[in-house]
């Protein structure tokens, strides 16, 4: 079970960053599910969990992982997130330090956000 709810990344500028969130997420399944103002929140099946807000203070990069549901995904989540204008951060591979079936793939978003696909899967399931 998850534990989250949902999360908020408050950026200067929603207009300016949605569209890499868009073309990045997409491959993982997680496109816009609500809007309001300049706020947009992404999820899965219409239910928002990543939220993007505008403020003017400047918050701090975070590192915020998606769930991925394979391996497959990680690759095209990475390829999708440079495309968009994101810079590498640790292309697609086994993580071990994690563990032995920790499958990454990190790329920093226009605000130097780590952002991050993951996949936990064994290779065989994957």
């Amino acid at each position: 079970m998850d534990i989250l709810d949902h999360i908020t990344l408050c950026v200067p500028n929603v207009a300016a960053c949605r569209p890499f969130y868009e073309q990045a997420l997409a491959p993982l399944g997680i496109s816009v599910a609500k809007e309001f103002g300049t706020a947009a929140a992404f999820g899965i099946e219409g239910s928002p969990s990543f939220w993007l807000f505008e403020g003017e203070k400047e918050q701090r990069p975070m590192h915020i992982a998606f769930k991925a549901p394979s391996r497959a995904h990680v690759r095209a989540f990475h390829k999708a997130a440079l495309a968009a204008g994101g810079t590498d951060n640790g292309a697609p591979g086994v993580r071990e330090i994690y563990h032995p079936d920790y499958y990454g793939a990190f790329v920093l978003d226009p605000n130097g956000h780590n952002i991050e696909a993951v996949c936990h899967l064994p290779v065989a399931e994957s």
